[in-house]
């Protein structure tokens, strides 16, 4: 083989390789990039977070229902402990969700939420969470999680948003597994043991 042949086959080599190495870094990056544009544009009803309450409240109402489910690998019982509530919009409301540990072991957990329709994702906004943290639950424990939360007064000047008279604000909690594995071992945890807060 010449010399410009070799010089060509090590670029196309370089060239094909620098390409796998960016689709490979593109492909770590997707995850955390959609999370962002999801919870900045509300896309998909991925609800909000807010520092505070709304700064005013409307006369309209609106109703929020609760769903709660577990992904197949969590043996947990988790379920809304109220069906809905009918709130104005604006006004601060604070729901509870009941999750229990039906094993053993102590188990970790953490929660994936979404709100539909999903058009209203950007004005459900979330004040305090159970699902921004992980949630441990030992040995056959049951616990009441809140959920603080408002409807802000920006759904009532969208015109899109005329015809929304229920949201429902849904949960599936999944076995969350990015404990140290230190802490397991000083809990005596086999799981990946406490991260809750």
């Amino acid at each position: 083989m010449t010399q410009d042949g070799q010089s060509k086959n090590r670029k196309t080599a370089l060239i094909v390789s620098g390409v796998v190495a960016g689709m490979v870094a593109m492909s770590f990056a997707a995850v955390p990039a959609y999370r962002a544009f999801c919870q900045v544009t509300g896309w998909g009803g991925t609800t909000q977070r807010a520092e505070a309450e709304a700064d005013s409240i409307l006369e309209r109402k609106i109703t929020v229902r609760f769903d709660g489910t577990t992904s197949d690998g969590l043996d947990w019982k988790f379920r809304p402990e109220q069906v809905s509530q009918t709130l104005q919009i604006g006004e601060t409301g604070l729901a509870f969700y009941e999750a229990q540990n039906r094993t053993g072991k102590p188990i970790t957990g953490r929660a994936t939420f979404n709100v539909s329709p999903s058009k209203a994702g950007i004005y459900f906004k979330k004040i305090e969470c159970f699902c921004f943290t992980e949630q441990t639950l030992q040995p056959g424990e049951t616990v009441s999680m809140p959920v603080t939360y408002f409807v802000d007064p920006g759904l009532a000047e969208d015109r899109n948003l005329d015809d929304v008279q229920t949201i429902t604000l849904a949960y599936t909690f999944f076995p969350w597994d990015d404990a140290p594995a230190s802490e397991g071992a000083e809990n005596g945890a086999d799981d990946g043991g406490s991260a809750a807060e």
